[in-house]
């Protein structure tokens, strides 16, 4: 009697430890995302070599599951050889994509496609809904935006938002500060990545500062700096998340800094 009752219990204890180990890591695995930060200049290195392989290689290595991509060309001109670079990055990667058209000029000659250049938003996940807002813009500025995509990630809706802010006024990143808050909102699950233009406490910044949280501060692993990509001394490259989303983890990717002006920022979330 004692020998079967102990077979029993072993059996219990097999089975609930079989249970355990198969729902432990599936249920980490559901409630993880890898998410990306990257200007990408138009695919134009440090060392002012064209290399869109490169830019690929390194969203690769990066293990990112989407990427927030700025300064992206879109037949925009022979510097970048007029090729659909988020089309493209997004075939040699497998990735769903989105492209945010911020400078949208007619096509040079009749058939042929429009000049684009702006974001885009690469996701190994299908994209679901996306829109592009323009920004606040001075006359003497270049147009900014802020391209949103939904994005279906196990059955959960994610809200992830791409954006550049002017380079060269701080008035006009103010002004873009407060009109990405208003449209972010209250939007549950959302992530926003960027390249933002201002370092950590300047004033654009605060209405981002009071509404989400920027990752680096909480996990992030040394100062965050993303340029210029071979010494870098300044973090203008960020990610924030939504109260409801939880950082875990946050590092500079500078493997192979050659790629582009700016470091890759990556963030690992925890979605809840």
């Amino acid at each position: 009697m004692r020998m079967r009752a102990l077979r029993w219990l072993a059996a219990v204890l097999m089975t609930v430890g079989m249970t355990a180990g198969a729902i432990t890591p599936a249920s980490a695995e559901q409630q993880g995302l890898t998410v990306l930060s990257f200007n990408i200049h138009h695919a134009e290195g440090a060392d002012g070599v064209l290399d869109l392989d490169r830019i690929a290689r390194v969203i690769e290595r990066s293990g990112a599951d989407v990427a927030g991509l700025q300064e992206v060309d879109r037949h925009y001109s022979d510097r970048s050889e007029w090729a659909d670079q988020a089309r493209l990055l997004a075939k040699r990667l497998g990735y769903h994509v989105v492209f945010g058209a911020n400078i949208d000029n007619p096509p040079p000659a009749k058939g042929e496609p429009r000049v684009q250049y702006g974001t885009a938003i690469l996701s190994r996940y299908p994209i679901v809904d996306s829109s592009n807002t323009h920004l606040h813009r001075s006359p003497d500025q270049e147009q900014r935006g802020l391209l949103h995509a939904e994005v279906n990630i196990r059955g959960e809706r994610v809200h992830v938002y791409d954006t550049h802010l002017a380079a060269s006024s701080q008035a006009d990143r103010v002004e873009q500060g407060r009109q990405i808050a208003d449209l972010i909102g209250d939007a549950r699950r959302a992530v926003l990545v960027g390249d933002l233009n201002a370092e950590p406490g300047a004033p654009e910044l605060a209405p981002l500062d009071r509404t989400l949280t920027d990752v680096w501060p909480a996990v992030g692993e040394g100062d965050g700096a993303t340029l210029p990509s071979e010494e870098p001394e300044k973090r203008i490259d960020y990610v924030y998340t939504s109260g409801d989303v939880t950082p875990v983890s946050a590092r500079v990717l500078d493997d192979e800094p050659e790629a582009s002006d700016h470091l890759p920022v990556v963030a690992e979330l925890d979605l809840g």
